[in-house]
């Protein structure tokens, strides 16, 4: 059997706390384990695919490094660390807290007489393990009758995720008394900014995650392992180097984080998984410092490894900004059931349509409940199902198939959701599967202010307009310009790079989320209540920021057009719903203005198409 297949069967939770180090007889005892199942047959598919795509990328990293001048790319390459490492912040404490086997710590607090026993909570495919289990190589994300095969004695747990979210709302209270806006991971951590409350109760960082981590156990009596870093990646990788119960504090100096990242194992680093570690292992790079030695070959190969964020990840240099995520970040609501967890029998596939139609009339209840407690709904409904052959259609998940229904309406019931699943499942009939899920995507905020519909958000634009007038001055002490000038500038320079910016992305193709759609409505409240803020330096987070190419300062002729259309004060007239300009007229001349204000961009669109024809023809006329 190939080393790298062994690897795979291994599963993705072989850098597990507590795991030992040297894990090859473990890792065969798994592989033999699996042999001749299902699993084990889709596993050793996508093991040789993951073979041949490598010994492509190696024969097509050979082509392009014939005729290159390896030592002008790196000195290029060196350049682009250097404008990199101006991006290095170490002002913040960051720090990744996170619960040392929570499942499993949870239970022993229930039921003391486990300690010291192997046990996994789960039965069909474990959550997590004791400590006790994996120093015998059990671990989560494992078939219980492989752990069985590793441990015979092991006591597997039903899951009790009602006590385990009670247990997390006690841990989560404690962490928010040390940062207020921090950012769960999980049920079982998050990340902390404790630079403010070190400055205010005279702390160092190691005494106040100590004392943090002290006011978790007397509070729940589990126990919480930290990283302390300047970066949300740093801390987290920290917070795995002592434990459980322990913490690691990362010195804030360049040169103590270069070493540290230098020896760092490339499968440590967040967001790299068994295949990436694979492909960057065939070119060489096996830890981070690796990435600063091969720099020339993955600047070629840039397109399947993105040498920028590599970069970043071998100085150590990513997003130290913490805060909560926001209701309107929210993209889907789902809930799956595999069924193997339901029928408390490994691998233990359905057939049976009713009994599948059963389990989908529960996810429907479930998410309905889910939905209501949460304020959405939405507008496509999506089917998902596994297979017990392990093959499917998802390029994301190869084992998924997916079936989707949009409406034109919003839908949170019980009933909508399970009609729905049922017209998409009902085709596919007969299935053998082994999960099954419905998801809600396109949703909508039920707990947001209804927005103002028909003539309501004319008069809602006409208050935003006669507010921001009264903040006029404030803004233009800060920025130098009046609130209006500010306003009509960003006007005419985001028209410009609207355009710009459409035309380029309907050049490269990029397809337009329907959950970021911006409507009419939209752009007009948004026209309306827009103040620009000053420029200011933002904390980089693993993504080049957005910057509108094009851009001219405006001109002084500009700017004094601009200070003569400004009303002298918000009572000299009557003001336009449509472009918030104050007009000294009557009702009859407010009405013409704001029909010109709807026809603008009809007539801009035809002044567009006649100036285009007409430079055609005059470059016809030339040629």
């Amino acid at each position: 059997m190939e080393e790298s297949l062994v690897k795979r069967l291994a599963g993705p939770s072989t850098e597990k706390a507590g795991l030992a180090k040297d894990q090859t007889d473990i890792n065969r005892i798994i592989a033999k384990a699996s042999k001749g199942s299902k699993f084990y047959e889709n596993e050793k598919r996508k093991d040789q695919e993951l073979t041949a795509k490598i010994e492509n990328l190696l024969k097509r990293k050979d082509e392009m490094m014939r005729d290159v001048d390896i030592g002008r790319l790196e000195a290029n390459i060196d350049k682009t660390i250097s404008k990199l490492e101006e991006q290095r912040d170490l002002s913040q404490y960051i720090v990744h807290v996170d619960m040392d086997a929570f499942y499993a710590s949870v239970e022993l607090l229930d039921r003391p007489h486990l300690k010291g026993k192997p046990f996994g909570v789960g039965k069909g495919v474990l959550c997590t393990a004791s400590y006790d289990a994996r120093t015998v190589g059990v671990r989560s994300g494992m078939p219980g009758f492989i752990a069985k095969k590793l441990c015979p004695h092991i006591i597997l747990l039903p899951l009790r995720m009602d006590r385990y979210c009670e247990m997390s709302s006690k841990v989560m209270h404690v962490f928010r008394q040390f940062d207020p806006t921090m950012a769960s991971g999980g049920i079982d951590e998050a990340y902390l900014n404790i630079t403010k409350y070190c400055n205010e109760h005279n702390l160092s960082p190691d005494q106040c995650v100590e004392k943090l981590r002290a006011e978790v156990h007397a509070k729940t009596r589990l126990t919480v392992s930290a990283g302390i870093a300047p970066t949300k990646m740093l801390a987290k990788i920290c917070s795995d180097k002592n434990k459980p119960n322990g913490q690691y504090h990362l010195p804030f100096e360049r040169g103590a984080i270069l070493d540290f990242m230098h020896d760092l194992p490339i499968r440590k680093v967040p967001g790299i998984g068994r295949v990436s570690e694979r492909l960057l292992d065939s070119i060489g790079v096996k830890t981070c410092g690796d990435i600063h030695t091969q720099r020339a070959v993955l600047f070629l190969l840039d397109k399947q490894f993105h040498l920028d964020d590599l970069l970043l990840t071998y100085l150590g240099i990513t997003s130290n900004v913490v805060a909560p995520g926001q209701r309107n970040e929210r993209k889907s609501v789902g809930l799956c059931v595999f069924t193997l967890h339901l029928s408390f029998r490994t691998f233990n596939p359905i057939s049976d349509s009713a009994t599948i139609i059963e389990k989908l009339n529960c996810c429907a209840a479930e998410l309905e409940a889910d939905m209501k407690s949460t304020g959405w709904a939405g507008q496509t409904i999506t089917l998902k199902y596994k297979l017990d052959t392990y093959q499917g259609e998802s390029y994301r998940i190869p084992d998924l198939f997916t079936r989707a229904k949009s409406l034109t309406r919003y839908v949170s019931s019980k009933a909508d959701l399970f009609s729905i699943g049922m017209g998409l499942l009902r085709p596919e009939l007969p299935l053998n599967i082994r999960l099954i899920g419905l998801r809600v995507t396109k949703l909508k905020d039920l707990r947001a202010p209804e927005e103002p519909r028909g003539l309501k958000r004319f008069f809602e634009a006409a208050t935003s307009t006669k507010k921001l007038q009264e903040i006029d001055h404030i803004v233009g002490d800060e920025t130098g310009h009046t609130l209006e000038e500010e306003k009509a500038m960003a006007e005419c320079e985001d028209e410009h790079d609207q355009q710009q910016l459409t035309q380029e992305n309907t050049c490269e193709g990029d397809e337009v989320d329907d959950d970021d759609e911006i409507t009419c409505l939209d752009l007009f409240e948004a026209e309306s209540s827009m103040i620009k803020p000053k420029s200011r330096k933002t904390c980089f987070s693993n993504s080049s920021t957005n910057q509108t190419p094009g851009k001219q300062p405006t001109s002084e002729s500009t700017k004094s057009k601009m200070k003569s259309k400004r009303p002298k004060s918000p009572d000299a007239g009557l003001s336009c719903p449509m472009c918030s300009k104050v007009l000294d007229t009557d009702n009859v001349g407010l009405n013409e203005h704001i029909d010109f204000c709807l026809s603008k961009s009809v007539i801009f669109a035809a002044t567009t198409v006649r100036g285009a024809d007409s430079s055609s023809t005059k470059r016809q006329r030339v040629l």
